[in-house]
C-alpha cells in the first residue's frame, strides 16, 4: 500500500473528471470492503460545553456566544441506557465525547473509564473523543476495553493555524502516536467548508494517508455553520465537492472506513447514495452529533432499505478486547501534567466572534 503520497498526487486524483473519479473509487471500495455494509455509530456527549479551546468551528468553546447548554459529566447508568437504545436500533458503535482540551487524571477520567467498561460489556464497540492524552492514559483506556479513539487533525497542517490558536497541529500527531502505542484503533479525519482551499483538503488527506498504519476510520465532516461561532457565515459545501472528497479519501485510504459525519442533514438521499457508491461505508446515526443536527435513525433505516444496505455488526473489522476491571488494572493514574502547546498567535475571525459574544451577554 502506498505510503509516500504527495499533495500534488492527491490533487490530481481529486480533479479527475467526476465520473472517472467515482468509478475508480467505487472499484477500490469493492476490492477492500463489502459495498452493501455500512458501519453505524452513535455519538453521546458525556460532558458538553465550556471548552477552553478556540476552535473556530465549534459551538462548545466557552469563549463564543452560542445556544449550547453546558452540562457536567453524565452518570454511567444514563450513558449505558442510551447505548442500549442505540444497540436496539442496529447501531454497532457508541462514541463518547467530552468537551475537554486534554484528558486529566482524576475522578472525571475514572468516570469515563467506567463508561467504556460498561458499554463494551454490551457487546458494542466504544470510541472516545476526549482531547489530547498521554501514553499512560491511552493504555488505561485500552485496559477498559476501548475500541477506537477519535482525534481529528481537522485540516492541513498549513491551514490548521487559521482555525485554532490554542493548540498546535503537532499536539494532534503526538496524541495519535500515543494511541498507536496501544491496540486501540484510530479514528481521525477532518472538516471541509471552513474556508480552506482544495490544496488544504488534499493536504489533510496526505497526512492521513501517509500514516503507518493508516487510520482505521476517517470521518469527513461538512462544516455546520453555527450562529455565534467564527464560521457562522461560511457557505455550505455542495454535494459534488463532498463526493469528490469522499472518493479521493477512498482511493488513498483503501482499507479505511470512510465516515459521513457532520453536515449530512444538508445532503439529499440521492447525494448520500452517491457518497456510498464513491466509497463511504460508515455514518453517524441519531438526531444529534454532540451539538449539531443529524438525520433521524428511522430516516437512515428507510434509506438503507431503499439502497439494499445493511448495518455492519460489532467487531467485524477488529476483535473485541478483554475488559480489565479498575481493581486489576496494570496502569494507574500518574497525575501527569504535560505541557501541550499554546502557540499564542491570534486568529482575527476567532477574536471577532469572542468580542461579539461579550457584547451580547
Amino acid at each position: 500500500m502506498k505510503r509516500d503520497w504527495t499533495t500534488q498526487e492527491i490533487l490530481d486524483i481529486y480533479h479527475l473528471p467526476f465520473f472517472d473519479l467515482i468509478y475508480q473509487a467505487a472499484k477500490i471500495h469493492r476490492e477492500n470492503h463489502d459495498p452493501n455494509k455500512i458501519q453505524v455509530s452513535s455519538l453521546i456527549s458525556v460532558k458538553t460545553g465550556g471548552c477552553p479551546e478556540d476552535c473556530g468551528y465549534c459551538p462548545q468553546a466557552a469563549r463564543y456566544h452560542t445556544e449550547v447548554k453546558i452540562h457536567d459529566m453524565l452518570p454511567v447508568n444514563q450513558v449505558k441506557a442510551q447505548a442500549l437504545r442505540a444497540k436496539q436500533n442496529g447501531i454497532s458503535r457508541v462514541c463518547l465525547g467530552a468537551a475537554w482540551r486534554n484528558v486529566k487524571d482524576g475522578p472525571d477520567f475514572d468516570h469515563v473509564l467506567d463508561m467504556v467498561r460498561e458499554v463494551t460489556k454490551l457487546d458494542m464497540e466504544v470510541c472516545c473523543t476526549l482531547g489530547m492524552l498521554t501514553e499512560n492514559q491511552a493504555k488505561r483506556l485500552e485496559e477498559a476495553g476501548l475500541y477506537a479513539y477519535n482525534h481529528n487533525i481537522d485540516s492541513s497542517e498549513e491551514y490548521y493555524k487559521e482555525v485554532i490558536s490554542t493548540r498546535a497541529f503537532e499536539d494532534r500527531l503526538e496524541t495519535i502516536g500515543n494511541v498507536r502505542k496501544t491496540s486501540i484503533t484510530l479514528c481521525s479525519g477532518g472538516i471541509i467548508g471552513m474556508g480552506e482551499s482544495v490544496e488544504d483538503r488534499c493536504g489533510m488527506l496526505k497526512v492521513l494517508a501517509n500514516m503507518t498504519p493508516q487510520p482505521e476510520s476517517v470521518p469527513i465532516n461538512a462544516l455546520v455553520a453555527v450562529e455565534g461561532t467564527p464560521m457562522e457565515d461560511q457557505e455550505p459545501v455542495n454535494i459534488f465537492e463532498f463526493v469528490r472528497m469522499v472518493a479521493t479519501a477512498r482511493i488513498v485510504l483503501p482499507q479505511t472506513q470512510v465516515r459521513l459525519s457532520a453536515g449530512r442533514t444538508g445532503f439529499s438521499k440521492e447525494g448520500q447514495a452517491l457518497c456510498f457508491f464513491a466509497g463511504a461505508n460508515s455514518i453517524f446515526a441519531g438526531d444529534k452529533l454532540l451539538t449539531t443536527p443529524n438525520p433521524d435513525v428511522n430516516e437512515d433505516k428507510k434509506l438503507f432499505d431503499l439502497l439494499g444496505l445493511v448495518p455492519q455488526q460489532p467487531f467485524e473489522k477488529h476483535p473485541k478486547r478483554e475488559v480489565v476491571s479498575s481493581e486489576n488494572s496494570k496502569y494507574k493514574a500518574l497525575g501527569e501534567n504535560p505541557k501541550w502547546t499554546r502557540p499564542g498567535h491570534k486568529i482575527e475571525r476567532n477574536e471577532a466572534a469572542k468580542l461579539r459574544g461579550k457584547t451580547q451577554i
